[in-house]
C-alpha cells in the first residue's frame, strides 16, 4: 500500500494479487496425484483423502500460478469524513475495506443514505427538466421499469424529450443513471444506488491553474489540494440535492 498525506488528506493505492490457477488444472494434478497414493496403498482414496490430496495441490501449485495485479485507489478525507474507493465494483470496494480494517482498528465506517433515493431524485430532475442549484442534466440517461423484466432505455450522447420521459415514467420506469455537471466544474454520472462514475474536471480547472513554475512533487500536492477540495464540494452538495443524510435511529 503506497499513501500521500496533504492537509488532512489521504490518497492511498492499494495493489491486491489474484492467482490465476483454473480449477481443471487443479482438478488434472489431484487425479494424478491420487492415482499415485493408491498404487501406494492398494486402494482408491476416500472422499476425506482426496479433499486433502486437492489441498496439497493447491498449496504446491500457487507459488507457480500466474499473479495479477490490480492497484485500487483510495481517498480519505478527514476533515469532511468521507472514504471515497475508485473501483469497478461494490465487491472490490468491499475489499479494499476488508484490507483497510485489517491496519486501521478500529475502522469507523458507515455507508451513506440519503433522505431522497437517487432514483427517485433524478426521475423528479428529468420530469422538471431541471436539475437543483449548482448542478445542470447532460446527455446520458438510463430509465428502468421495476418490474421483472427490467425493461431498459437509454439515452447516450443525447438527452430525451420531456415527453419521451413522461411516457417512460408513465410506463413503471425510473431514472437509475444520469449524467451531470456540477458547477461548471466536474461532470460525473449518479447511479441509483448512490455510486459516481466516470468524474471528470472540467477544462475551467485546469485553466485555473499556473504550475508552470512547479516541479513534480508540487505539481502533485497542487493538483491534490485542488481535487480534493472540489471533490468535497460536489459530495456536500449532492448529500444536501437528495435531501442530506439520513438519520437512523441509535
Amino acid at each position: 500500500m503506497l499513501a500521500h498525506a496533504l492537509s488532512g488528506q489521504y490518497l492511498l493505492s492499494l495493489r491486491t494479487e489474484k492467482k490465476l490457477l483454473p480449477a481443471t488444472v487443479i482438478n488434472q494434478f489431484t487425479r494424478a496425484r491420487a492415482q499415485e497414493i493408491e498404487e501406494q496403498q492398494g486402494y482408491k482414496p476416500g472422499r476425506k483423502q482426496m479433499r486433502e490430496i486437492k489441498e496439497q495441490v493447491t498449496d504446491t501449485l500457487l507459488p507457480k500460478a500466474f499473479s495479477i495485479f490490480r492497484d485500487t485507489r483510495v481517498w480519505i478525507d478527514t476533515q469532511n469524513h468521507w472514504l471515497v474507493i475508485d473501483a469497478a465494483s461494490a465487491t472490490k470496494a468491499d475489499e479494499v475495506i476488508g484490507a483497510l480494517a485489517k491496519v486501521i482498528d478500529p475502522l469507523p465506517l458507515k455507508s451513506l443514505y440519503t433522505e431522497q433515493s437517487p432514483s427517485a431524485a433524478m426521475t423528479e430532475w428529468l420530469l422538471a427538466d431541471e436539475a437543483p442549484a449548482m448542478f445542470t442534466i447532460d446527455q446520458d440517461t438510463e430509465l428502468q421499469s421495476s418490474s421483472e423484466n427490467k425493461a431498459t432505455i437509454r439515452y447516450v450522447r443525447q438527452s430525451p424529450e420531456k415527453e419521451d420521459v413522461q411516457k417512460h415514467i408513465q410506463s413503471g420506469k425510473q431514472c437509475t443513471k444520469l449524467a451531470l455537471t456540477w458547477s461548471d466544474r466536474i461532470s460525473f454520472v449518479l447511479s441509483d444506488n448512490l455510486i459516481i462514475k466516470r468524474i471528470a474536471p472540467l477544462d475551467i480547472l485546469k485553466e485555473n491553474q499556473d504550475m508552470s513554475a512547479m516541479d513534480d512533487d508540487e505539481r502533485f500536492d497542487a493538483d491534490m489540494t485542488l481535487m480534493t477540495a472540489e471533490l468535497a464540494g460536489l459530495l456536500a452538495r449532492l448529500v444536501e440535492a437528495l435531501g442530506g443524510e439520513k438519520q437512523t435511529a441509535k
